[in-house]
């Protein structure tokens, strides 16, 4: 740039300036009154832009998914909508098992588990966890078939009568239904919830859901669901051999 009083030359030329800078109809513009301001409106000009495009692409959002929670345009695509990805692996067959059981019986119990783990001589707020669970689950009574021993079926001389001997009815393992299964209430203390933040448990539920099978395992033994089923076998025997032209049927069991 020229210092004041000089005159530029070639290889360092002033820089021009808004007085020599020629119009569209070749004069020079005139310099106008308080130009810095009128530059700051230009600089606020495009910002103010950006923010107009951006306020009515947000307002667009929400009407396109208000529109579609309405059911005005069912075919338009949430952008942001929850994805679900399935990873797991296909199922393995390990075994196949024949079975004869005839399943005369089943119960269906429900039972409340309040399970707490703490520690002696430290306040629960700080090491303590106690689950209050509900727990549904069903009881199979079945007949095993299979188990029938030579000589178990004695017919009479005239064919008139026959007599069963049949294993004691057994209970089936527990199954503990979990979609009417759940946690009612749960508390845990600070270290518990600090613990669960660290490293977690995925198998925390794990001995709350055993000790509710075991519970209705018991009260499936005290319900007396194996005398039902003792009674469901002999009925259905004695309607089936009866069909076939006995006239008396004797239906017993074995001790277990």
């Amino acid at each position: 740039m020229a210092r004041d009083g000089e005159i530029p030359t070639s290889e360092f030329p002033g820089y021009p300036t808004a007085d020599t800078l020629p119009t569209r109809s070749g004069e020079a513009s005139e310099p106008s009154a308080g130009g810095a301001g009128s530059g700051g409106a230009r600089s606020g000009a495009p910002t103010r832009g950006l923010l107009a495009v951006l306020g009515a692409a947000a307002l667009a959002v929400v009407v396109l998914l208000g529109a579609q929670a309405t059911g005005l345009f069912p075919d338009f695509r949430n952008p942001f909508a929850q994805e679900q990805t399935d990873r797991s692996q296909p199922p393995l067959l390990k075994s196949i098992q024949d079975l004869s059981r005839y399943v005369a019986a089943e119960g269906n119990f429900q039972v409340v588990v309040d399970l707490q783990n703490d520690r002696r001589n430290v306040p629960d707020f700080l090491l303590n966890q106690r689950t209050l669970f509900v727990g549904a689950g069903s009881v199979e009574a079945y007949v095993d078939f299979g188990k029938i021993s030579e000589g178990a079926v004695v017919e009479s001389a005239d064919g008139k009568s026959v007599e069963i001997k049949l294993p004691a009815p057994q209970l089936g393992k527990t199954n503990l239904d979990l979609e009417k299964s759940y946690v009612f209430a749960e508390e845990r203390g600070l270290l518990n919830r600090l613990g669960e933040l660290v490293g977690g448990d995925p198998n925390r539920q794990q001995q709350v859901y055993q000790l509710a099978e075991e519970r209705i395992t018991g009260a499936a033994r005290d319900s007396g669901l194996t005398q039902r089923a003792e009674e469901n076998t002999r009925k259905m025997l004695e309607g089936l051999l009866r069909s076939l032209g006995y006239e008396k049927v004797t239906v017993t069991y074995t001790a277990p």
